[in-house]
């Protein structure tokens, strides 16, 4: 039976570390590499906040993350007794790795190396908690939005509305070099 507890607290905080991924709004494009305007910015920062709202009430706090982690969970106990076994956690582990591998095919083959690097999860830096504005332990989606359309204005160097492949280039090169100062 620890085991078995072992396991599914360990599968549970690696697939929690799934749920929040993929923040970085400003840089994110339809189109690998297109173009992207702040009204397009704005409407993916919307879509974004609606998927992360895991128990739609209207704010992204510790009680959404558990509700995705509930659901990777239940998705990954196959018979549904609410323990997994070291089959289910593979067969769940193999099915997260063929859709990775489905959405890198969509993108040409293209990765994104190091996206996640040292931000696992949680509210605990990052921007997620960058755009916590008020302290709370919750992101509102005028939070949410208004963080996203900050971090679109700081890229859009010519500020035209619009972010360009080189802009993003050029704003994560500035990133990189703040991030190594500071550590």
């Amino acid at each position: 039976m620890k085991k078995n507890k072992t396991l599914i607290l360990a599968l549970a905080a690696s697939v929690a570390t799934l749920g929040v991924g993929g923040t970085a709004i400003a840089q994110g494009q339809s189109e690998r590499g297109a173009d992207m305007t702040r009204a397009d910015a704005e409407a993916r920062a919307t879509a974004r906040f609606e998927r992360m709202d895991a128990n739609s009430d209207g704010v992204i706090n510790e009680a959404d993350r558990e509700a995705r982690a509930r659901a990777r969970f239940d998705e990954a106990d196959a018979n549904g007794d609410g323990a997994l076994t070291f089959a289910e956690s593979q067969a769940a582990r193999e099915a997260t790795k063929e859709m990775r591998q489905e959405r890198r095919a969509e993108r040409g083959g293209e990765g994104r190396r190091g996206h996640r690097m040292g931000r696992r999860g949680g509210m605990g830096g990052g921007m997620m908690s960058q755009a916590d504005a008020n302290s709370d332990g919750a992101i509102s989606q005028a939070e949410f939005t208004s963080h996203a359309l900050t971090r679109f204005d700081s890229a859009d160097a010519n500020n035209d509305g619009t972010v360009t492949a080189e802009e993003r280039r050029e704003q994560r090169q500035e990133r990189r070099g703040q991030r190594r100062n500071r550590g």
